[in-house]
């Protein structure tokens, strides 16, 4: 059966849709030793020898895999880096399938990044990314009152609440960490505001994913999960447009100190 070669790139697991469409419009793809340059051409992957980036996209689909990632602070969320600095391969020795991220998350951050081979999965992702909620632990110069976290909060678009502070029982804590919850096309908003109220971001954290949860995973190692897991996030993109606006309606509201269930930073 004949698809688009983007999709079956992406399948294969050599390449998320959207970087398939970049090596096709660059070149790097090839069918039945010919470059295709057109995003709309069609190949049949039982029968068509297709080359991707140098790699030959084999026709039987392989196994699905699934992971959650816990990135250090400087290593690049990519699989390969022309300035040769560390990158996500460096965190999956041993994993012989070929798996690629979905999303970014900035070098100098650390935190959940989420990878697969699944193609189709990947491609919605990608495009609901700005819809999917993301979690993060925001250390930052100084210390934020209540009122300050409703006020900015109100002023970004996003849920910012105290956690524990980490050094705070030994009289230590100078900068402090919040929880912020936000789409991720408020990253550089926040990061603006903070700026501008003399409290600039000094370290970043995503520790929530949608549905997922980096908990558990030491800095640096990964584990597998399952596809009914994976396909929470399938699940949880159609419901995001209907809690935006409870979401803002959050924002809003004065939000309560929380004493219980809210782990320290690390």
């Amino acid at each position: 059966m004949e698809e688009r070669l983007q999709k079956i790139i992406a399948r294969a697991g050599i390449a998320s849709r959207r970087h398939a469409e970049l090596l096709i419009l660059s070149g790097q793809v090839k069918v039945n030793g010919r470059v295709v340059k057109e995003l709309g051409t069609k190949a049949d992957a039982a029968k068509d020898r297709i080359e991707a980036a140098g790699k030959v996209v084999e026709g039987k689909e392989g196994r699905r895999v699934y992971i959650l990632l816990n990135k250090p602070p400087e290593v690049v969320s990519a699989m390969a880096d022309p300035e040769g600095r560390k990158t996500l391969r460096n965190c999956l020795r041993g994993l012989p399938e070929r798996v690629f991220p979905v999303g970014n998350l900035e070098y100098a951050a650390s935190g959940l990044v989420f990878l697969t081979n699944d193609g189709d999965l990947a491609a919605e992702m990608l495009k609901n990314w700005a819809q999917l909620e993301q979690v993060y632990h925001v250390k930052v110069k100084g210390m934020l009152t209540l009122p300050d976290l409703e006020r900015l909060g109100k002023e970004i678009g996003v849920r910012m609440q105290t956690v524990r502070q980490p050094d705070a029982s030994r009289g230590r804590a100078a900068n402090f960490w919040y929880e912020v919850r936000m789409r991720d096309s408020k990253k550089e908003e926040m990061r603006r505001v903070l700026v501008k109220e003399n409290h600039p971001m000094e370290k970043l954290k995503r520790i929530g994913l949608g549905p997922l949860s980096v908990e558990g995973i030491p800095r640096g190692r990964y584990r597998l999960i399952e596809q009914r897991e994976a396909e929470k996030l399938r699940k949880f993109e159609k419901g995001t447009e209907r809690k935006e606006e409870r979401n803002r309606d959050f924002t809003r509201r004065p939000q309560r100190t929380q004493r219980r269930g809210r782990k320290e930073p690390v």
